[in-house]
């Protein structure tokens, strides 16, 4: 196929027309000859017939010239010259236009070359800038020995290895990107840029933009020429984090882009080849997902070719305290201290408490308590001591949230309340327990319960509950 790059005299709306070799035999002659060539036989078709702009009664195009656009052996192009009169050419001398042709064919690959370095440049600067924010996100070090991890590291070692997509699931917080991270170090691609998109943050109206990139003008506020991530992370790994908050309209999109290994930017009708490997992460079930319309099948099946699972910290609870330790090195170094050690009973806090929040909810812990067990001593020894921690004598399941039917036994008595009180006492403890697992975020909670969002408001308020800074407290009275 042949693509208008430059022409004089046809009309405007032959600059995007594009011209099948094998539907036009002159073009065919010209790509197929190193010399030019002066078309003789005046009943074959011209590809430019119907397309010359001078208001003349004859609309078919006579004499024709051109030749092939030849770079270092390889034909790049073709220059044509037309006419309506079938003896206008006559007189060209056959090795100037071979010098025209010498001359546009170097100012075409000229040109293509300074596209590229400045696509490229592009590139590694939003590469660059992708990297250096990465400087103060997560490590890609798995930390703990206890088995649930040892299971994980020997996932992602196999992983690594290969190209496959990667769809890694897991509760918020329990480490997810950390694991990503490691796939990506483990590959053959560790040298080449990981690339990270929080999908979960991307407006339905730029998410496209912000994937595949888009020319300038292609919207309101397009100023210039943006390659979207996936052209950034050619070669390397695009880590797709909150995969199931990505808009329904963009899913076929990204399908696209994983089936053939093809983008195309916003506003352009050229298509990119990328090598991209990638990796995503969700905290949803997107099996449930999938069957409630939210995402598509499709798109779940080739993302999850290699499925890893990352367990709660309540299934490693053995790797706490090493966890612990890496986050006091971490506070020590964040806040300028001097070292940082735990109390028998604030250790022994760290292992009975809940922790809903996982692994970041311990970070946090840790870097709150050392902020407030180093008031006055900066370069003193600083003891974080059970009051620190801030996390209260809560066990990990409040008495509270016990509805009186399961604290009894069932059949083991006369009920101390009425069965009415007692579900409304069930689905009390329900909604308390999933509020302080999502962190008091009501949209996950109704998700996780199963329940419409506005049913669950409306059961959550008869029951006590109040969507306000902390709508995990527990009334006493539900």
């Amino acid at each position: 196929m042949l693509v208008p790059v430059a022409s004089e005299g046809l009309v405007p709306e032959a600059a995007t027309q594009r011209f099948v070799i094998a539907e036009h035999p002159r073009l065919a002659q010209f790509v197929r000859s190193r010399i030019p060539v002066r078309i003789t036989d005046l009943d074959l078709p011209d590809p430019f017939d119907g397309l010359v702009g001078a208001d003349l009664p004859l609309d078919r195009v006579h004499a024709c010239m051109g030749c092939a656009l030849v770079v270092d052996g390889d034909v790049i192009g073709v220059l044509a010259v037309d006419a309506f009169d079938p003896r206008a050419l006559d007189d060209v001398d056959a090795d100037e236009l071979a010098a025209a042709a010498a001359f546009a064919a170097a100012a075409m690959r000229t040109t293509d070359l300074i596209e590229r370095l400045a696509q490229e440049a592009d590139r590694a600067g939003r590469v660059a800038r992708d990297l250096v924010r990465d400087t103060t996100r997560t490590s890609a070090e798995l930390i703990g020995q206890s088995a649930a991890m040892a299971s994980v590291r020997d996932e992602v070692s196999l992983a690594g290895r290969s190209d496959l997509a990667v769809l890694i699931t897991g509760e918020t917080g329990a480490g997810k990107e950390v694991v990503a991270r490691a796939i990506h170090t483990a590959s053959p691609r560790s040298e080449q840029p990981l690339i990270y998109v929080n999908c979960a943050a991307l407006p339905e109206s730029i998410a496209e933009s912000e994937l595949f990139g888009h020319l300038r003008g292609a919207f309101t506020g397009a100023s210039e020429h943006r390659s979207g991530k996936f052209e950034v992370a050619d070669g390397g790994t695009l880590f797709l984090d909150e995969i199931g908050e990505l808009p329904l309209s963009i899913q076929p999109k990204l399908l696209r882009a994983l089936q053939s290994g093809e983008i195309q930017r916003v506003g352009s009708d050229k298509l990119l080849r990328v090598d991209v490997r990638i990796v995503a992460a969700t905290n949803r079930d997107l099996p449930t997902e999938v069957a409630a319309g939210r995402f598509r099948a499709d798109l779940y099946h080739r993302l999850s070719v290699y499925p890893i699972r990352v367990p709660s910290l309540r299934e490693r609870a053995d790797d706490i305290s090493l966890l612990a330790g890496f986050f006091l090195n971490e506070a020590r170094l964040r806040l300028g201290l001097g070292r940082i050690r735990l109390t028998s009973a604030a250790r022994d806090a760290l292992g009975a408490a809940a922790w809903p929040g996982n692994v970041r909810e311990l970070q946090h812990t840790i870097l709150r308590a050392a902020l407030r067990a180093s008031e006055g001593r900066r370069r003193e020894l600083v003891v974080i001591d059970e009051p620190h921690l801030g996390l209260g004598i809560a066990p990990k399941t409040p008495a509270a949230m016990t509805p009186p039917a399961i604290a009894h036994g069932v059949g083991g008595g006369t009920p101390e309340v009425s069965l009415h009180a007692a579900i409304d006492q069930l689905k009390h403890a329900r909604i308390a327990s999933a509020l302080e697992t999502t962190h008091g975020n009501w949209a996950e909670a109704a998700r996780a319960l199963g329940l419409d969002r506005g049913n669950f408001h409306r059961l959550a308020k008869r029951l006590g509950f109040t969507a306000s800074r902390n709508p995990c407290v527990i009334p006493t009275d539900p």
